[in-house]
């Protein structure tokens, strides 16, 4: 994987230290291990990452933060990788994870003479709330998964290359 690349985006270890929704931790922000970029770090990172996108709550932020730090994964790149689910991806992914909880479910779809208002929605809240729920599960395991196997594939393919390279010069 391209370290430059990671680092030129990557904020520093001292602004993530100063970031006072992350105080909570303590020194133990100051373990070298959640900055390394190197396969093992990253590869988690991405699978901390792309499951806790998933998880349809606010603070997905500090979970990642959280996760990373217990399973020593690369600390921005597991907060970084929430931000997946924004105000203008949120509405298919998660539509998305519905329809992968009804089909999960073996249930049929909504009547389609459902009115898209905050009054039906209220109401079909309980409805919608188990398969969307069980869908975000499996796609965030799913996701996580091809993150973490994606990775670290691609991380020994760069590097297997870059050597190739180097004994052809």
């Amino acid at each position: 994987m391209p370290k430059k690349l990671l680092k030129k985006y990557m904020p520093t270890p001292e602004s993530i230290k100063a970031n006072k929704n992350l105080r909570f931790l303590g020194d133990k922000l100051h373990d070298p291990n959640l900055w390394h970029l190197n396969r093992r770090s990253v590869s988690s990172a991405f699978a901390i990452g792309l499951l806790v996108a998933w998880i349809p709550t606010p603070g997905q932020m500090l979970i990642a933060a959280t996760l990373a730090f217990y399973f020593r994964a690369n600390l921005p790149i597991a907060a970084a990788l929430v931000w997946i689910t924004n105000p203008l991806t949120m509405p298919p992914m998660f539509y998305f994870a519905y329809r992968v909880g009804l089909w999960s479910l073996n249930q049929p779809s909504p009547a389609d003479d459902f009115e898209f208002s905050k009054e039906s929605i209220m109401n079909s809240l309980s409805d919608i709330g188990g398969p969307f729920l069980l869908g975000c599960g499996i796609l965030g395991i799913i996701f996580a998964i091809i993150g973490y196997f994606g990775i670290h594939l691609f991380w020994r393919w760069h590097v297997v290359r870059q050597w190739k390279l180097r004994s052809l010069r």
